[in-house]
């Protein structure tokens, strides 16, 4: 019997499954979506939309939350160094969350991401959302950035920019711990809500920071 097919290669072809679908019915530009930080008690939630040409393949990538930050890093720096990727990041910020609810400014924030996109998509891969983009025909897969290497190069780009900019905020407010825990409910970051209060970009209307401000 000969050589199978290397593991890692097969996996990559089977994360093209949803991208090789849509382009069987004559979608060509298909932009993958997914968010980080629906569920932090502070800092806004990001979303990535990111376009990854045929025959263009990441070793390694995989949902943001199964990779080491050292993978994700090195990922980021791949997807967005590759001169045939196009990407782009949107946000919505806890004021916002605050205002219209988690999942309506991750929506916002999704939407914000394919509209700063340079190449206009005529496909959307969202991952476990229904996107209610006004133009473009959108599909929604559930763990998609586990099924979809387009979603799962969105979930790195979102989960690192988000990352990154909690560790900004550390220096700004370094009580809470937002360096090693960016922003989720640890019992860390509790008892630091409980001796201090929640600051300017907590989200005032999750329950865990309600109990602390009253």
């Amino acid at each position: 019997m000969g050589r199978g097919v290397d593991p890692e290669k097969r996996r990559l072809q089977m994360l093209m499954q949803f991208e090789m679908a849509a382009r069987s019915q004559g979608f060509r530009t298909i932009a993958g979506i997914d968010e980080a930080g629906r569920g932090p008690l502070a800092g806004p939630v990001f979303a990535a939309a990111c376009i990854i040409p045929d025959k263009v393949f990441f070793p390694g990538i995989n949902d943001s939350k199964q990779l080491t930050p050292e993978k994700r890093d090195k990922l980021f720096i791949d997807i967005t160094s590759h001169p045939e990727v196009v990407y782009a990041i949107g946000s919505a910020t806890s004021e916002e969350i605050d205002q219209i609810n988690i999942l309506q400014a991750t929506i916002q924030a999704m939407l914000r991401a394919v509209e700063k996109l340079n190449v206009v998509p005529d496909y959307l891969l969202v991952d476990g959302l229904k996107l209610p983009h006004p133009v473009i025909p959108s599909q929604k897969i559930i763990k998609g950035d586990t099924l979809s290497q387009s979603i799962a190069a969105a979930s790195v780009l979102a989960k690192v920019s988000r990352d990154r900019l909690m560790l900004q905020y550390d220096q700004q407010w370094p009580e809470y711990g937002f360096k090693d825990h960016k922003g989720y409910g640890t019992a860390k970051h509790l008892a630091a809500l409980e001796k201090h209060g929640p600051c300017p970009i907590h989200r005032k209307t999750f329950a865990k920071v309600c109990v602390t401000s009253i």
